[in-house]
């Protein structure tokens, strides 16, 4: 071997040693970002297409092991279901009618109350409370099932209230689409679902969120979705009306969520635009996770959280990889970094990679879950409402701790080439002896999935967690003396 050779052995010997030493994490309850409020998913699109499958909300929105296509998977629990307000009606008023999008699909083109302007009583024949049914339907199971927080959010304004007649965006995607005489009517409209929602459907909204991804230039009259094209100067003028309209129908205590942006720096020149006025009148900051690992996640914490003093949520996420290691490490990237207190995912149910479990929408048809699913349930089985998230000081490790149970859920990404280690101290959190543990992991690269691991010891108040390479493991400590 030559001197180069050998020394080149020598520093990948050394690196491999480097790279083998655990990580040390220490949990300490004193430094903590939050109680943790839920985890969550959008009905639509979903849901209108599979809104009457009990065994789909079974594993939405239950722990339990739920068969699904005869595959068993594991309840994720989620406690957060987002309903959308749709905006497509093929009722013509006039000569006037709904303009379609060439390339939208039919099962995104969710079906709205407000039929015409011709009245604003919701008892009126201007709306047909009959459609949309297995939206709603998936909301009142949702509900049977458990889940706490509802958020009624819209992806644009009934068709007729926009410019062009067209509920997927303007001409131009960089224009509002919303026409200012119709500002007003899409407020009502917001209010009148969320009246509607508490007096027949059983389902009290607790926040409202006019605006989806709102200055986004994505927007326009041939895309494959409802969209709209809000500037945060028509918000502003918008939030007021909400806000009114909620009020005047007994909904005071509603709180607005906005602004829905796509990008955490979208979302922090949104709220920085905002007077003071405007922003009293949004009781929780919506964000969507799209920048991935772009975007100064800490410094919108750092405006909307800790100067605005607003409850700060990711309330959607999603992207193609069907293993769930990319959504994972920008989970814990918002974890560590934007801090909200609660996740939720875009379309547990989409073609491809998109979905947890992937579908044919158009025609109906599930297929085989994908690994994605199984990442997921790692951190929604075992973060549960009301734990408190430790910070951790490492991004690869969540921690959550709940006292009332005095249990921590340790939780380790390893998404590198290569095993990894943490050792983990727990002696600040009272654990001594030997409290019980238990673990699951995720390969989705290789076989286990949501697979129990072998027993893991604690001593003087440490144990190590080995991950090999591509996973996820989460481990849950009980018995912690207080």
């Amino acid at each position: 071997m030559g001197k180069g050779s050998w020394m080149l052995g020598i520093g990948l010997l050394l690196a491999g040693r480097l790279h083998a030493e655990p990580v040390a994490v220490t949990l300490d309850p004193t430094v903590s970002q939050g109680k943790w409020e839920g985890w969550g998913a959008s009905l639509c699109w979903w849901a209108a297409v599979f809104g009457d499958r009990t065994d789909l909300a079974d594993a939405m929105f239950t722990t339990r092991e739920v068969r699904v296509e005869g595959e068993a998977l594991p309840g994720l629990g989620l406690t957060i279901a987002r309903y959308n307000a749709g905006a497509c009606a093929w009722r013509k008023i006039g000569e006037q009618e709904m303009q379609k999008s060439k390339i939208i699909l039919p099962y995104r083109q969710m079906q709205g109350f407000w039929l015409d302007d011709r009245s604003s009583d919701p008892a009126s024949e201007s709306w047909d409370w009959s459609v949309d049914a297995k939206q709603r339907n998936m909301l009142k199971l949702a509900k049977e099932r458990g889940a706490t927080h509802f958020e009624l959010f819209s992806n644009s304004p009934m068709w007729w209230m926009t410019r062009n007649d067209n509920p997927s965006g303007g001409p131009k995607p960089s224009d509002d689409n919303l026409s200012p005489e119709h500002e007003r009517n899409f407020a009502i409209y917001l209010a009148a679902v969320a009246r509607k929602a508490k007096d027949d459907w059983g389902i009290t909204f607790t926040t409202v969120s006019p605006f989806n991804e709102p200055v986004s230039d994505w927007w326009f009259a041939d895309c494959k979705q409802e969209g709209c094209h809000v500037s945060p100067g028509q918000q502003a003028r918008v939030l007021p009306m909400v806000r009114e309209e909620l009020d005047k129908r007994g909904l005071e205590d509603l709180p607005i969520a906005a602004s829905e942006e796509t990008y955490y720096d979208h979302a922090i020149r949104t709220w920085e635009s905002f007077d003071e006025k405007t922003r009293d009148l949004i009781g929780q900051v919506n964000v969507h996770g799209y920048q991935e690992a772009k975007g100064d996640r800490a410094k919108l914490h750092q405006v909307a959280h800790l100067e605005g003093g607003k409850r700060l949520w990711n309330s959607e996420y999603g992207d193609g990889d069907p293993t769930g290691l990319n959504m994972a490490h920008n989970l814990h990237r918002d974890l560590k970094d934007l801090k909200p207190t609660s996740w939720s995912y875009w379309q547990p149910i989409d073609g491809g990679g998109w979905g947890l479990i992937p579908a044919d929408m158009q025609r109906g048809r599930l297929r085989r879950p994908n690994p994605k699913w199984h990442v997921l349930a790692q951190y929604t089985r075992h973060i549960r409402p009301g734990a408190t998230i430790l910070t951790t000081g490492d991004e690869s490790v969540i921690a959550a701790l709940d006292e009332k149970e005095r249990r921590v859920t340790v939780i380790c990404l390893n998404d590198g080439e290569t095993g990894r280690e943490w050792r983990i101290d727990l002696s600040k959190l009272g654990a001594r002896g030997q409290p019980i543990i238990t673990g699951w992991q995720t390969e989705p690269m290789g076989k286990s999935r949501y697979q129990t691991t072998g027993k893991v010891s604690v001593e003087g108040g440490h144990f190590t967690m080995s991950l090999p390479k591509k996973s996820v493991q989460t481990v849950v400590i009980e018995g912690l003396e207080r």
